[in-house]
C-alpha cells in the first residue's frame, strides 16, 4: 500500500512543478521576450504598462515559486 501512496504523492508533486514551471514561462518570460523582441503589446508598451507588466511578472514569478514550494512540501510525505 505504501508504493501506492509513494507513486500518487510524487505524481501530485509533479503536478504542482509543472504548473509552477507554466507560470514562470507564462507569467514571467513570455512578457520579458515580448518586450525584448518587440512584439505584442509588451513590446510596444509606453513606460505606465512596463510597470504594469513588471509587477504582473513578479506575481507570476512568486506564484511559480509558492507551487514550486508546495511541490516539495508534497514529496516530504513520502513514506
Amino acid at each position: 500500500m505504501s508504493l501506492i501512496h509513494n507513486e500518487r504523492t510524487k505524481l501530485t508533486a509533479n503536478a504542482l512543478d509543472r504548473a509552477s514551471t507554466a507560470c514562470l514561462t507564462v507569467g514571467a518570460l513570455g512578457p520579458a521576450v515580448a518586450s525584448l523582441y518587440g512584439l505584442g503589446i509588451a513590446g510596444a508598451a509606453a513606460a505606465s504598462h512596463g510597470v504594469l507588466i513588471a509587477l504582473g511578472s513578479v506575481f507570476w514569478l512568486a506564484a511559480a515559486g509558492v507551487l514550486h514550494i508546495m511541490a516539495r512540501s508534497v514529496l516530504g510525505r513520502l513514506i
